[in-house]
């Protein structure tokens, strides 16, 4: 099928807006965006210096500090959520240019770039409807507080926020970001990853730029660099109040490090390397006669581990699976790896794309080569497909979905996370659940885990004592928009979405009134 991979005015350059205008870069120097699906160049963005970081830091500061829009004392919550569903409402209206661009960028396919355009609605929707409720101070009472004292909780905006997204789904973890920080009041200087970072200028300039969303100009700022070159200008900055970054452990921890430095608020999502386990009791005709059985189970496996060919940081990669069952839920999961279509994101046939560059190709396959060499027993995939078989993928970065059998925790492959389509099998003794419990949460990561069992009180009572951020029961993926997401241990700290995702980028202010004035007389002496 014929795709057109041509994109619009809407991500053309010049791709830095900093105090309110669009500039190149001071430096003038620009960086190739390239599609994965055949490592074409797809167009040039500019690549902002430190010193346009220290210019976009400069123009949010100034911003919060005299704009009205900021302060809490002239524009209500209420008011800015009215801009939250505007923008909304254009993103829908956007939906079908916005996932184009998503997927031209990132290889993801359309259809699941469309779903992230529908995600993000929803969460925009969400927190212009959470946000309200902060409009509203809270009177504290307590019976240590006396008649005459007023005591009230009001919330304000943090200020600066310098936004950090990854590259497998822009859209989607920007506006995760975006949302609640917009909703609080605060200026934002939005970094997109500089992999894949067209969905993002797509969004500023058609949508959140708008004159109908009524967000002024100077609330934004957009900077396309790699993280190398301006990330520390912006998190160690002393104008800059808040980092919200989701990426890699090792970048994490740096971000983490300055920002204690300047005693500035920090959230972090680092990864995970997520565990999926499986119950003896999901296979036999009682689980099937429910809709379970080991064909259900293969396919929650499988998507949890190879949709978008695995470069997700909820990705179910590790199976932990009742022995008894292992050999034939294993050969079921082996099957659909080996029979999904891959291609080109923009042709509805296509079941997932390629990986996201040539060079994250290359990690794929040095960890591949690193489970062979560990003693995982390879049973499909670990490889670019065969050209001579697939010539339509040969110029993309495709990596077949892959499973290792029998690896244990000892093995680097199972240990790190390889975010790709790589599936471990670990196994633990016929109904030996506390085995597969401590396999689950041995790792230095939390932030997602599955279950499939038929034994409700079972699945619940695993769940409970899985230490991850969120934990699904016989399905995979979901979340909702009114609900926190973040990990345990090294998968970061702080939450996005939910009630907690928006207390991230606010103040609270205790104002303790005495309405009865009286002298303290606590010092007796006279002059």
């Amino acid at each position: 099928m014929s795709t057109s991979h041509a994109l619009c005015p809407a991500v053309a350059e010049p791709t830095l807006f900093i105090a309110g205008e669009w500039v190149p870069s001071s430096s003038g120097a620009r960086r190739a965006t390239i599609n994965p699906v055949d490592n074409s160049v797809i167009q040039h963005v500019s690549e902002a210096s430190v010193g346009d970081a220290e210019r976009a830091v400069s123009s949010a500061r100034a911003f919060f500090n005299t704009h009205v829009w900021s302060d809490h004392t002239r524009t209500t919550f209420g008011a800015r959520c009215e801009s939250l569903e505007r923008i909304a409402t254009l993103l829908q209206q956007h939906k079908d240019e916005l996932a184009r661009v998503e997927t031209i960028d990132t290889g993801k396919t359309l259809e699941e770039s469309k779903v992230d355009v529908d995600d993000v609605t929803t969460v925009f929707r969400f927190y212009a409807q959470e946000a309200r409720k902060l409009d509203q101070p809270k009177q504290v009472k307590h019976d240590a507080i006396p008649e005459s004292a007023n005591s009230v909780i009001s919330h304000e905006p943090v200020g600066v926020c310098v936004l950090i997204t990854p590259w497998n789904y822009p859209i989607l973890q920007v506006c995760w970001k975006l949302a609640p920080a917009l909703a609080a009041g605060n200026p934002v200087i939005i970094k997109p990853s500089e992999v894949t970072p067209l969905s993002t200028i797509y969004l500023v300039r058609k949508i959140l730029l708008d004159a109908s969303v009524g967000i002024p100009a100077g609330a934004i700022q957009l900077l396309t660099a790699s993280g190398a070159t301006i990330g520390d200008a912006l998190t160690t900055h002393a104008d800059v109040d808040l980092v919200s970054f989701t990426g890699g452990l090792a970048t994490g921890t740096r971000i983490i490090a300055s920002c204690a430095a300047g005693v500035k608020r920090c959230c972090v999502e680092l990864g995970g390397k997520n565990p999926h386990v499986v119950f003896a009791d999901v296979a036999g005709a009682q689980a099937e006669r429910s809709g379970m059985g080991l064909d259900w189970a293969a396919d929650i496996v499988a998507t949890a581990c190879f949709l978008h060919s695995g470069q997700v940081c909820s990705s179910g990669a590790r199976l932990i699976v009742d022995e008894s069952i292992a050999d034939a839920l294993v050969a079921k999961v082996v099957d659909k790896a080996r029979n999904v279509r891959m291609g080109d994101g923009l042709d509805p046939a296509s079941e997932t794309g390629p990986l996201v560059s040539a060079e994250h190709a290359r990690k794929i396959q040095a960890f591949v080569e690193l489970g062979k060499k560990e003693g995982a027993k390879l049973l499909v995939g670990g490889s670019p497909p065969d050209p001579r078989r697939f010539p339509h993928l040969a110029k993309g970065c495709f990596f077949l979905p892959t499973v290792f059998d029998h690896c244990d925790r000892s093995m680097q492959l199972v240990q790190a996370e390889t975010f790709g389509p790589i599936l471990t099998v670990e196994r633990f003794r016929a109904g030996d659940e506390a085995t597969a419990l401590a396999l689950a949460n041995d790792t230095r990561y939390g932030l997602a885990g599955g279950v499939l069992s038929a034994d409700v009180a079972r699945a619940r009572r695993f769940a409970a004592k899985l230490r991850h951020g969120t934990v699904w029961i016989n399905t995979y993926g979901s979340y909702t928009a009114a609900a926190e997401w973040g990990g345990f241990g090294m998968s970061g700290n702080g939450r996005e979405l939910g009630c907690k995702g928006l207390e991230e980028y606010i103040e609270t202010k205790h104002t303790w009134h005495e309405t009865k004035p009286a002298p303290f007389a606590w010092f007796k002496s006279r002059l």
